[in-house]
């Protein structure tokens, strides 16, 4: 990867202000960079995206060497009446703000949206926080663990496994799916300013989103009224939707037709399980008979290798996928080709790891344009466009 400070990407002139913290708002803003535009980071002094054991300079963590990656970084101290000052100038160049300050916060230092809409009517607002402004759990502190709480994905992960204590997903899944909502909301308001010159308040609480996400296919026989059954989505629900033992290792084997089913079990050498009156019908019942035929896979997949299994659900269209190990990922030859983990030179940090931009533009193409910056290494560069010295 080369690092180059010059976008063709499609957000090419767009100017977006980073003043979040941690991994929702920053994610967002490090999409959008990727995507092309112009990401200054207002760093307040102490950034907890910054912290941690890893690192060889202090600041420079995994988590920020990527999150904080296609960013022009600005040290300033909101609580001082300088670089207060500072701040808002420069958020008043721009044609986008994140931040998940809490209002009281940002209505004390004048940052509020009514306040930067009054001089800067063109700005799109990005707010984020845990939950929406308007409800009695508007105060709260909000992290990914709480919010996958309050969204019902506890619940159906204690449904699904049949377990008393269920363990939050191993991702900080509530932040990310946030980040994704801003990214999107954000650009559709850039489509309104630019159409009418007009900008606006964007509003994403994470509990409302996440569950709204989760309810995307999980509402099922709540969404009728009066109820025509319970909630979440039989496929998911399955007990048995997990990873099949291979006769080499892990595989991802979902049959989901009566077809499949019976394909699988011809090409694991038992004709005799293709037979199962289950899998007479054109569907197959997963509230009724999804566990019980889950087991029976799982008892002739260890019959094949997982390359052979690749090879057989890829000639019967059944999905498949390999169990990517993450500490081997950077030698898989999907992630390798697709330049998902490509090694980079940092100009302080030395050899680092890209997370890689996922996605492809034929004319207009994403790219990681800047390494994650120093702690407030744009200060001047940045100020300077301002006619600010330091």
């Amino acid at each position: 990867m080369k690092s180059t400070n010059s976008s063709s990407g499609p957000l090419a002139g767009v100017r977006v202000i980073d003043m979040s913290t941690v991994v929702m708002g920053p994610y967002a803003a490090q999409i959008l960079g990727d995507l092309g535009a112009d990401v200054i980071k207002i760093e307040s002094p102490r950034d907890t995206a910054r912290f941690g054991t890893l690192h060889r300079t202090p600041g420079m963590t995994p988590l920020n060497l990527n999150v904080n990656r296609n960013k022009r970084s600005v040290r300033l101290d909101l609580k001082d009446d300088e670089d207060r000052a500072a701040a808002l100038e420069l958020i008043g160049t721009a044609d986008i703000l994140i931040t998940n300050m809490r209002i009281a916060a940002l209505r004390r230092l004048g940052m509020d949206h009514e306040s930067l809409a009054a001089d800067n009517p063109q700005l799109i607002y990005a707010h984020a926080q845990g939950f929406r402004p308007d409800s009695d759990r508007a105060d709260l502190a909000a992290y990914d663990e709480t919010v996958q709480a309050a969204s019902g994905l506890l619940d159906l992960a204690r449904r699904a496994g049949d377990i008393g204590e269920p363990v939050v997903l191993p991702s900080i899944f509530a932040d990310k799916v946030a980040a994704l909502t801003i990214t999107y909301s954000v650009l559709a308001a850039l489509v309104h300013q630019r159409a009418t010159g007009q900008g606006q308040l964007v509003e994403v609480p994470m509990a409302d989103t996440l569950l709204a996400f989760n309810l995307v296919e999980h509402l099922q026989g709540r969404t009728f009224e009066p109820p025509m059954g319970p909630t979440g989505f039989a496929l998911s629900m399955n007990k048995g939707h997990r990873a099949r033992p291979t006769k080499d290792g892990l595989a991802m084997i979902i049959p989901y037709s009566p077809q499949n089913f019976r394909d699988l079990f011809c090409a694991a050498g038992r004709p005799d399980l293709a037979e199962d009156p289950r899998l007479a019908g054109e569907f197959v019942d997963s509230r009724q008979h999804g566990e019980a035929l889950a087991e029976l896979v799982e008892s002739v997949t260890p019959n094949l290798t997982t390359a052979e299994w690749i090879e057989v659900c890829s000639k019967h269209s059944i999905p498949v996928g390999p169990v990517l190990e993450l500490d081997r990922a950077a030698d898989d030859p999907y992630v390798r080709e697709g330049h998902l983990l490509d090694v980079a030179e940092h100009p302080s940090e030395g050899s680092y790891r890209v997370v890689g931009v996922p996605m492809s533009f034929s004319a207009t193409p994403a790219a990681v344009r800047r390494h994650a910056p120093l702690p407030g290494q744009h200060t001047e560069e940045v100020l300077g466009e301002l006619g600010r010295g330091r």
